[in-house]
């Protein structure tokens, strides 16, 4: 059983005590008293079903009072299956599951909120129409006399739980159009005013800039340091060795191993995460770049971007790189046509493509795979093959007719070259990990056969496995001419996939560097360069890149 020692009797018997306790807010002293090191949190040998598919074989995971436990491994391993345990949204088939030492079986989200668990997910579902306070008390408002709802109370206690978490939101203020980050601070505040004693965080830094990770860390210590139990979920290792106390690893719905986080390395994780070592997580090969395929000329868009200047050559992956916020996306859905530009020229071979006019763009031999692949580049609900031709529909008709034997058979060649992991190609995108997801994508711009592939974020969200066969993916297309425009916010990846780097910064091209000149110091003095940052704030932007290979 993972997890090392067992608790004692007493502390168990404390533990069990406590495990049924009700929600409501956060005592005076705005501490959870559950005693340090204490386990709240025990799966053993957990399963789960769905029909003929595996989802959890063996799940095991101890997670103790007043630490924070990194729960990681690839797409597919079994991780939101087990989360989905933990909060009540599946029951398992089998296997132990206790809570504060009593055995628990949820059947609903509201029977396991009410134990003291609460979830946070990396896309927070808050009701945009209510105030803040209203969403953090929805279903439970406080009451006055006549059992009226007391806003004045609800005010209070919200303004109280920000103060300790020091962060500065308004308590009435309608939660739409709050960033994601705060939105991820209103549901903590949720869960402190349950009085949550096991928090399990899925994911919850990859829309984030550097500064809102780093106070989404500073709150997630002070929680831990309250003596809450906390679990966080990310491929992101950098932050697992930044914030993390224990890790546990699975792969293929099975339990691998758990260490503290000090005493092991990025190379260890990685060896468990896929069962081998991935020793090439950047397999660049040398291309032999052709003539100019791209061709951008002092594009600007007011308050976005301005003079921006470049080309991309047959066979060269070129990186726009820079911290969030610089208008490295906004640039690509510029090219692209997505969105439009107040001056300048984007050519493809020479030939000026029209602005605002994706459908030209694509005529002139451009792809475009977005940032949000589930919202933006693929229709979630379709098939594999839906998907994957849907940008060639229309040559893929007869007399204005497309049948599904044409779809499957375009769809089938890519999704093959692409190792899709799929059964069939009817089966629906939304139920695919992320990592095929995202092949998917890319199977259906390169479908279209593309002159230049636009790819913002290629391995946002996915596993280090499948970071690697994308990365060769990309080298092996631009080893046969194809020119290549990525945007990535990992560092590492930017520095082991570029041929040339081109450094953004506040709207403006600030840098562009030759692979053998792209340092992460080179890379990141540029991205900081025209807001005239000091050394220190410089390191703090720079937990806004991340990825394998750092530490």
């Amino acid at each position: 059983m993972p997890g090392g020692d067992s608790v004692d009797a007493a502390a168990a018997s404390e533990a069990a005590g406590r495990a049924g306790e009700g929600a409501g807010p956060v005592g005076a002293s705005g501490h959870s008293e559950h005693a340090a090191g204490s386990v709240v949190l025990e799966l053993r040998d957990v399963s789960k079903s769905f029909g003929p598919v595996t989802a959890l074989r063996s799940g095991s995971l101890t997670v103790r009072a007043g630490s924070i436990h990194a729960l990681v491994g690839e797409n597919g391993a079994g991780k939101s299956t087990l989360v989905k345990i933990v909060a009540g949204v599946h029951r398992r088939d089998g296997g132990t599951f206790e809570l504060h030492g009593q055995p628990v079986d949820f059947a609903s989200t509201a029977e396991s909120k009410a134990a003291g668990v609460a979830v946070i997910y990396q896309e927070p579902t808050l009701f945009p129409d209510l105030s803040v306070m209203e969403n953090i008390f929805m279903g439970r408002h406080l009451l006055g006399r006549g059992r009226r709802i007391d806003r004045a109370a609800m005010h209070a206690e919200t303004q109280r739980i920000f103060d300790r978490l020091g962060v500065r939101i308004d308590p009435r203020r309608p939660a739409e159009g709050l960033s994601i980050a705060d939105q991820q601070i209103i549901e903590i505040a949720k869960a402190i005013s349950l009085d949550a004693s096991l928090l399990v965080m899925d994911e919850p830094t990859a829309a984030l800039s550097g500064v809102e990770v780093d106070r989404l860390f500073a709150v997630a210590r002070s929680l831990r340091d309250e003596g809450r139990a906390l679990v966080f979920i990310s491929h992101r290792f950098d932050e697992v060795f930044a914030l993390c106390d224990m890790v546990t690893v699975m792969r293929d719905g099975d339990y691998i191993s758990t260490e503290a986080v000090a005493d092991t390395s990025v190379d260890k994780l990685v060896a468990a995460m896929v069962g081998r070592e991935v020793s090439d997580l950047f397999p660049k090969t040398p291309a032999e770049l052709g003539d100019p395929v791209l061709q951008v000329r002092d594009l600007s868009s007011t308050g976005q971007f301005h003079d921006i200047s470049f080309e991309v050559r047959a066979g060269e992956i070129v990186a726009l790189a820079g911290l969030v916020g610089a208008g490295r996306s906004e640039v690509a859905r510029a090219v692209f046509g997505v969105d439009g530009y107040d001056t300048g020229e984007v050519a493809i071979d020479g030939k000026p493509v029209p602005a605002r006019n994706p459908s030209a763009a694509i005529r002139a031999g451009m792809g475009f795979i977005p940032e949000d692949r589930r919202k933006q580049g693929l229709v979630i609900d379709a098939s594999v093959s839906r998907n994957v031709a849907g940008a060639i529909r229309r040559t893929l008709s007869r007399a204005g007719l497309l049948t599904a034997a044409r779809e499957n058979a375009a769809a089938a060649t890519w999704a093959s070259r692409l190792e899709v992991k799929t059964s069939a190609l009817d089966m629906a995108a939304a139920t695919m990990s992320g990592g095929n997801q995202q092949k998917v994508v890319i199977a259906k711009w390169l479908a279209t056969r593309p002159r230049l592939l636009i790819i913002d974020e290629p391995t946002r969200g996915i596993d280090v496995g499948t970071k690697a066969e994308v990365h060769r993916l990309l080298s092996s297309l631009a080893g046969e001419g194809l020119a290549i425009l990525m945007i990535s916010s990992e560092l590492p990846e930017v520095l082991g996939m570029a041929d040339r780097v081109l450094v953004m910064c506040e709207g403006g091209i600030t840098a562009e560097l030759d692979r053998a000149e792209a340092t992460a110091e080179a890379v990141m003095h540029a991205a900081t360069h025209a807001a005239a940052h000091s050394a220190t704030g410089a390191s703090t932007h720079a937990t806004t890149y991340s990825g394998e290979g750092t530490r």
